[in-house]
């Protein structure tokens, strides 16, 4: 009895209009791209809410590398792991949590596009003689390249 009323169930449910089945690679491309940017968008919010705890931050100017595409946002977010990875930085866990998963997620769309992508960066964040000033440096690259980067959000499109 159970029977014919699943395969009832499956019938219908494959007849029904706008069912698709499995999302085409074009949608996976798309969804993917949108999830690496609520990510970083999200990251930005983590940092500002951040910042707001922590005293006025010294005036301090960093500049981003260039973004070409996704083999150098995936490079450049493995650097921004690695630095984050201090244990003088443990205020910056969920920050460095955001930018993990960030790069993973881009160097897993990268590999969907066949594009050429360099093993993670080894070796530790060196320790700074003056944490906190490193601490307000790392915050700053981070938010900077998040910005940079979601200002050139269509070289995720390409390798």
């Amino acid at each position: 009895m159970h029977v014919p009323l699943a395969l009832l169930c499956v019938s219908v449910l494959m007849l029904a209009p706008g069912c698709t089945g499995l999302p085409t690679k074009g949608e996976s491309l798309r969804n993917g791209i949108h999830s690496i940017i609520n990510m970083a968008q999200t990251t930005l919010v983590h940092i500002r809410k951040l910042r707001t705890k922590l005293p006025v931050a010294p005036q301090i100017d960093v500049s981003s590398p260039s973004i070409e595409g996704l083999t150098s946002i995936s490079r450049e977010l493995g650097l921004l792991d690695r630095d984050l990875q201090s244990p003088l930085l443990e205020l910056l866990s969920q920050i460095q949590a955001d930018v993990s998963s960030l790069e993973g997620r881009v160097r897993s769309l990268a590999l969907t596009l066949d594009c050429p992508v360099q093993a993670r960066p080894r070796g530790e964040a060196r320790d700074d003689v003056f944490p906190e000033s490193h601490l307000y440096l790392i915050l700053m690259k981070v938010q900077h390249y998040l910005e940079e980067f979601l200002l050139n959000k269509d070289k995720l499109k390409v390798c």
